[in-house]
């Protein structure tokens, strides 16, 4: 597999939670990087075109949009 990121991406196991028209979505934030993100949501969901990734735990708070979906996983890119 081709390597297609810009930076490469640390291996985390983080609660997050997904926010988007005043709700919020539970997820687990699987790797990061400056430039994004891998989320896995406990069930499948249609999200918006942007929404926010907030960890509460980091103090950690970034605007998003999804890059691509496999199943329950879903790769993020943080808009600047």
């Amino acid at each position: 597999m081709v390597e297609k990121r810009a930076t490469q991406r640390h291996r985390v196991f983080k609660g997050g939670t997904i926010t988007f028209e005043n709700s919020g979505i539970a997820c687990t934030v699987r790797n990061m990087s400056e430039g994004g993100a891998a989320i896995d949501l406990d069930t499948t969901i249609t999200l918006p075109q942007s929404f926010t990734l907030l960890i509460e735990r980091d103090n950690f708070v970034r605007s998003c949009r999804t890059v691509w979906r496999s199943d329950r996983r879903i790769g993020l890119a943080f808009v600047q």
